[in-house]
C-alpha cells in the first residue's frame, strides 16, 4: 500500500471517541498498525497515537475527516525525525536455570528489567523505539518466546509546546 505514518490526535475525553476514530480509519480500508490512547496533562483531553499504513492521498483524506469529528481537538502527522516514540513490551521466554543468567544479561544489555522469574521462564520488560523492541525480540527468539504483549507506539513531537505552536501558526 503506502508507508507507515504516525498521527497524533488530541480528543475530548468522551465516551465513544475511540470507536468513532477507529471506525473512520478502518472505513477507509486500511489497517491500524498501532493505536494507543491516554490522558494528557489535562484530564479532559486524551492523546491518541495512531500508526497506519497509507499512501499520502489517503492519509490526507483521513486527517481531514478526523478534524471534522466533533470531539477531535487537533490532528498532527508526526514526521520521521521530528518526534520521539516509545513502545513497551513484556516478553516471557523459556529459561532453564542454566540459561537464566544469559537471559538476564541480555535484558541488562538492552537496559530492560526482569519482572518475573520462576523455574521455567523469565519475564522481561523492555521499552524503547520500534527498532530497539524489534532487536530485543530477535535476540530473545532462540530462548523460546512463550508470550509477548506490546503497548503500541506512543509519540510526541520534538521541541517545546511554544516551539510547536509557533511552527504550526507560521505554516
Amino acid at each position: 500500500m503506502g508507508q507507515k505514518h504516525t498521527i497524533s490526535c488530541l480528543v475530548e475525553n468522551h465516551f465513544g471517541v475511540l470507536c468513532r476514530v477507529a471506525g473512520l480509519i478502518s472505513a477507509r480500508g486500511f489497517n491500524i498498525d498501532s493505536l494507543t490512547v491516554g490522558e494528557t496533562e489535562d484530564a479532559t483531553v486524551s492523546r491518541m497515537t495512531i500508526v497506519v499504513d497509507a499512501d499520502e492521498r489517503t492519509l490526507e483524506q483521513v486527517k481531514k475527516q478526523l478534524n471534522r469529528l466533533i470531539d477531535v481537538i487537533k490532528v498532527q502527522e508526526l514526521k520521521d525525525g521530528e518526534f520521539i516514540d516509545r513502545e513497551l513490551v513484556l516478553i516471557k521466554v523459556t529459561a532453564t536455570p542454566a540459561k537464566r543468567g544469559e537471559v538476564i544479561q541480555i535484558a541488562e544489555t538492552f537496559q530492560s528489567k526482569v519482572v518475573d522469574v520462576n523455574t521455567k521462564t523469565v519475564t522481561v520488560e523492555c521499552s524503547g523505539d520500534q527498532g530497539k523492541i524489534h532487536a530485543f525480540l530477535e535476540v530473545m527468539k532462540p530462548f523460546g518466546i512463550k508470550e509477548v504483549v506490546r503497548t503500541g507506539r506512543i509519540a510526541l513531537a520534538r521541541g517545546t509546546a511554544k516551539e510547536v505552536a509557533k511552527e504550526e501558526t507560521s505554516s
